[in-house]
């Protein structure tokens, strides 16, 4: 089975780096695996009527979209042009109606709340009262600088993978760093204390933390390998070796969560800090 699945990828070749077939890999195969993440949260945080989300990279924008399903007003920030430019299209505000087009910027923490700040002196706005920082982890400096912008007392939440050896996924993960190269970094696994400790060199004021479950379930296997692949963890790998290597070792270490009904299921933790500026 192997050998005729990557041979069949091979041939039909898988979407290019920044092409608007692997956004949508990503907005419609891998991002939802996070929801239970994103809704534990918001559940923890009240989020609601009132309340007033930014999103840091925010991708193609799911969570911000689960944020205004339940009332809240939302604001997000990406460095990845093609994928913010699908989450305009996907949240609420998208045909242009004024009073509820989501507002979105093209860039950096910083530049977010720049843009957050410019929209509550403009008077069309407000500060956001939520910050959370669901994709890459933040630097230290980043939340440092985060917290000089906010100024005191907003919450803010930074989440990750959990340890290495409590996801099914680091395997198959491990497949990129180990094809691109020691010196190609990978995810950022979560020891106990790793999100607390980057929230305090941040300079946030800690109040709590939780742990969520976040299964990976594919239809198939080569919606695994698409979904995967979405995320931009191996593109220096199929760089450094070939796309057929690449996919070959993906597809043998996604294996092991093959089930018999021709899906992949692999059981993964994620972990969150809750802090204050």
């Amino acid at each position: 089975m192997t050998p005729t699945l990557v041979h069949h990828q091979h041939r039909t070749r898988l979407p290019a780096a920044g092409s608007a077939a692997r956004v949508r890999d990503w907005a419609e195969i891998q991002e939802r695996m996070l929801v239970p993440l994103y809704e534990a949260v918001y559940e923890r945080m009240e989020t609601g009527p009132g309340t007033r989300v930014l999103g840091l990279g925010c991708g193609t924008g799911l969570a911000l979209l689960l944020a205004a399903d339940r009332g809240a007003d939302v604001h997000g920030a990406d460095a990845d042009a093609a994928r913010l430019e699908l989450a305009g299209e996907r949240l609420p505000g998208a045909d242009g109606t004024p009073d509820q087009a989501p507002r979105l910027t093209h860039g950096t923490a910083l530049e977010a709340i720049e843009a957050a700040e410019a929209v509550e002196t403009s008077g069309t706005g407000l500060r956001p009262t939520l910050v959370t920082a669901f994709g890459a982890l933040p630097q230290p400096d980043e939340l440092v600088r985060l917290r000089a912008a906010l100024g005191r007392g907003v919450p803010v939440v930074v989440a990750g993978w959990g340890p290495a050896e409590r996801c099914a996924a680091a395997p198959a993960l491990r497949v990129a760093n180990r094809l691109a190269g020691p010196a190609e970094a990978g995810p950022d696994w979560c020891g106990r204390d790793d999100l607390e400790e980057l929230a305090v060199r941040g300079g946030l004021r800690l109040e709590g933390s939780g742990r969520v479950a976040c299964p990976f379930e594919y239809a198939d296997m080569e919606s695994a390998v698409r979904g995967l692949l979405s995320t931009g963890l191996y593109d220096s790998a199929v760089r450094a070796a070939d796309e057929e290597q690449v996919l070959k070792e993906l597809v043998e270490a996604l294996h092991p969560h093959l089930r018999a009904d021709g899906t992949v299921w692999m059981p993964n933790l994620f972990r969150y800090v809750v802090a204050r500026t």
